[in-house]
């Protein structure tokens, strides 16, 4: 064990905890103030349940039988039995105790299902929600986090993922869609103007999440080493150049700039370095941020094109920045950042070997995701319903699911 190590992880996990309180305020902005007060439950939620479930039985499955390279962990460690502040077997290596090692991980898997509560917002019953991503969590999250985290065989093949690319971001983007062709459209999406009720609360959010991130990204080091340190600047230039290049493509395409698209852009750099942040090194962040600035601030409109409603451009930030940052490790990775990196990427001199393994290992999760995603909504759907009533659609998430509402005086204000 190594203090200084622990302590950094100490400080990670509570990191990366607070991010979901931030994912929180980043969405209730961006909703009518109808529904703002249930985007922060059903997040706010999700540290509930999740964590529980997480202690049962979700970290075995990621993280038991570590390194057999295949597609579902064993259930040794059952109820976290075996994990307390030695090692424990498959990670011998480590230098924190395996006790925070789980607790680490655990913020993870709260936050991702998380994630898919921007794009069913405004109409999905929280009930469902609540049996959703419970559900979703054993059969979905906890798998491809050992395909990919525990030596499964996204790792055996070859491919990279430093802090969940395809774990986090990818997984929830396409589950995301899944559920949101499940749940259908929002009420006079989209021909009625939903405009965000409180962008200060979404810029507020933004930046606790920015905050997070770096424990996020660095945390996954594993260790207070060189690696954190580049995986922190890697997330702060990518999360800036993230900004830089959504405000560019914006004003090309708007003629304006502006704040929800500074958010948006910092969210999509820091999606995007997610999978490369311990990998890459020198101006290759400010590219990947850059880059998926502009592409996804693309990539939000193509839900007018195709029909899908979106609410808060989950698929369009999360999925497509989540597939692109797992493409750049293939094309950025560099073995004299992080000797972790056998293949180094296609524009480092390697060849496209791992820009292939990282293609597969894309769309293997993408389709896992989103089929299995499907299916767990569509049996919802039909046994207890997704979605809330037209009516208590119209009367609003706040007062139909909880009874409460997020702004006690509007109403005696006018």
């Amino acid at each position: 064990m190594d203090t200084g190590d622990t302590a950094w992880m100490l400080m990670s996990t509570a990191l990366v905890l607070f991010m979901t309180p931030g994912l929180a305020f980043f969405y209730a902005g961006m909703v009518r103030s109808k529904h703002a007060l249930g985007m922060l439950a059903q997040n706010f939620f999700a540290v509930g349940l999740i964590a529980v479930l997480w202690a049962l039985i979700g970290f075995t499955i990621a993280f038991g039988g570590t390194g057999n390279g295949g597609f579902f962990g064993n259930f040794d460690f059952l109820g976290l039995k075996g994990i307390g502040q030695g090692t424990f077997t498959g990670w011998e290596t480590l230098t924190i105790p395996a006790i925070l090692f789980a607790a680490y991980q655990m913020t993870f898997a709260v936050i991702t299902p998380a994630l898919i509560t921007g794009a069913t917002a405004d109409r999905m019953k929280f009930s469902a929600y609540a049996v959703f991503i419970g559900l979703w969590l054993v059969l979905v999250y906890s798998p491809v986090a050992h395909w990919a985290f525990a030596g499964g065989w996204i790792a055996k093949m070859g491919a990279l993922d430093f802090a969940g690319g395809t774990v986090v971001h990818i997984n929830a983007g396409a589950a995301a869609l899944a559920v949101i062709l499940v749940l259908g459209k929002r009420r006079g999406w989209p021909h009625e103007p939903m405009p965000p009720h409180s962008l200060p609360l979404t810029l507020l959010g933004t930046g606790i999440l920015w905050f997070g991130w770096f424990g996020f990204n660095a945390g996954s080091a594993l260790a207070a080493n060189g690696i954190a340190a580049q995986a922190l600047m890697n997330t702060f230039l990518a999360a800036s150049a993230g900004m830089l290049g959504w405000l560019l493509v914006e004003r090309m395409k708007s003629g304006h700039a502006t704040t929800l698209g500074a958010a948006s852009g910092a969210v999509a750099g820091l999606v995007a370095i997610t999978p490369c942040a311990g990998f890459v090194g020198g101006l290759s962040p400010i590219l990947i941020g850059f880059i998926t600035g502009g592409l996804c601030m693309l990539a939000v409109s193509l839900k007018y094109k195709f029909g899908y409603d979106d609410s808060l451009d989950v698929i369009g930030v999360h999925l497509v920045g989540g597939i692109l940052g797992s493409l750049m490790v293939g094309l950025f990775a560099d073995s004299a950042v992080n000797e972790l990196v056998a293949s180094e990427g296609l524009l480092i001199g390697g060849g496209a070997g791992l820009l292939i393994d990282q293609l597969v290992a894309t769309v293997a999760t993408l389709a896992f995701s989103f089929v299995a995603s499907f299916v767990i909504a569509k049996v919802l759907d039909v046994t207890m319903g997704l979605r809330i009533t037209s009516e208590q659609e119209d009367e609003g998430l706040d007062v139909s699911q909880h009874a409460e509402t997020a702004y006690a005086l509007a109403g005696r204000m006018g």
